[in-house]
């Protein structure tokens, strides 16, 4: 099979990160909650993963990097804590189920949304941050890439709103994080939030959220944690106040290797490897019949993926055809994104959607393009 949906999940993961899962599984007992040799082994892989991470995102406090089993769940626990009714939030037409539907829940309690929206070249439209802003606005919660045109968000440009008008800044990175560097403490992002088993290259069930010095969130979730064991509320302090029960030390294990294996190779050089895979299917396929291609390509920085749509078929009836006739995995539907969809004007076709890894090669890509030139051919 030729995998080009890695913006769903990488299929591909580095040796070392199925052998450290293995090994986590043969050997770790639970993270924190004793000194035995398998705790500690437990309790040392996480903690080595916090500081992993905290230096891979340019965070301060290994402490404030919290582990999630995704990032839908970093982002309602970042959502859901921080905001209350009567605040303002502002957020994009771009964005993911996994912000909006924590956002429409806070609306019904009483908090006002506004979003920023695209303009006639669908870029976003920064200028009109300043019109949405309010009195009461606190945060700004908003993606880093769409996951449906893979366009990105400048966070300079939002870095420089952000600290004119003292806001929450939180930003969802599943789709940037081990692509591109993110630097926490230059931009000034208050809370980070990622999953592990896209770019990241670790396994399914991880993911966390860096959180700035000085941000404090309501406990989402109450349970074990291993310390305070008598006190009737979560312990105050992070990790610990927002980790209740028994984490995922073996994905977690899996996911320090994974971004060590980043490090390792080179994240610029796994990105230009994608984004020229990403370019080679665009050159090949952009001019044939029936082909209509979304997002922004003019823009070199870019997450590695290729939206597209064949004449009036329905997005699933193509994305079949490539699998069943040609054994490529794609994505089609609605992808999660509803507004985005609305904005392309594609909320019933959907979109085919190609997302490549470093593992992919030229020959796969080019093996996706005769197929897709043979759909167009057949009208």
């Amino acid at each position: 099979m030729i995998y080009l949906d890695n913006a769903a999940t990488s299929q591909k993961k580095p040796k070392e990160v199925l052998e450290a899962v293995l090994h986590a599984m043969e050997s770790m007992g639970n993270a924190g909650r004793s000194t035995h040799e398998a705790a500690h082994s437990s309790t040392k892989t996480v903690f080595d993963t916090r500081v992993l991470l905290t230096e891979f995102f340019h965070g301060k406090n290994p402490s404030h990097c919290i582990f999630t089993k995704n990032s839908t769940e970093s982002l309602n626990m970042a959502i859901l804590g921080s905001l209350k009714p009567g605040d303002h939030v502002i957020t994009t037409v771009m964005e993911h189920n996994s912000v909006l539907r924590p956002l429409y829940a806070m609306e019904r309690q009483g908090v006002e949304l506004s979003f920023c929206a695209l303009d006639e070249h669908g870029i976003l439209d920064y200028a009109s941050l300043e019109k949405l802003w309010k009195k009461n606005t606190k945060a700004i919660v908003h993606t880093h890439a769409s996951n449906l045109t893979g366009d990105l968000v400048d966070l300079e440009k939002i870095s420089s709103f952000v600290k004119e008008k003292s806001l929450l800044w939180i930003v969802d990175a599943s789709q940037t994080a081990g692509v591109y560097d993110i630097d926490m403490e230059k931009l000034g992002i208050d809370i980070l939030c990622f999953t592990g088993h896209k770019s990241l290259l670790g396994p399914q069930g991880t993911g966390g959220m860096l959180i700035k010095e000085g941000i404090s969130l309501r406990s989402l979730s109450y349970g074990g944690t291993g310390v305070e064991t008598y006190n009737e509320d979560m312990p105050l302090e992070y990790p610990n106040h927002l980790e209740a029960g028994t984490l995922n030390a073996h994905g977690i294990a899996g996911l320090h290797e994974g971004v060590a294996y980043i490090q390792r190779e080179d994240i610029a050089k796994i990105r230009e490897k994608e984004l020229s895979l990403m370019e080679q299917l665009k050159k090949g396929i952009e001019s044939l019949p029936g082909v209509k291609l979304y997002g922004n390509f003019q823009e070199k920085k870019r997450c590695p993926i290729i939206s597209m749509n064949l004449y009036a078929y329905d997005s699933a009836m193509v994305s079949d055809e490539l699998f069943t006739r040609f054994n490529i995995a794609t994505r089609a539907g609605g992808h999660c994104a509803p507004l985005m969809h609305k904005a392309l004007n594609n909320v019933e076709q959907g979109c085919v959607r190609f997302s490549f890894s470093h593992f992919n090669t030229e020959e796969e890509v080019a093996k996706a393009v005769e197929a897709i030139r043979i759909l167009s051919e057949e009208g």
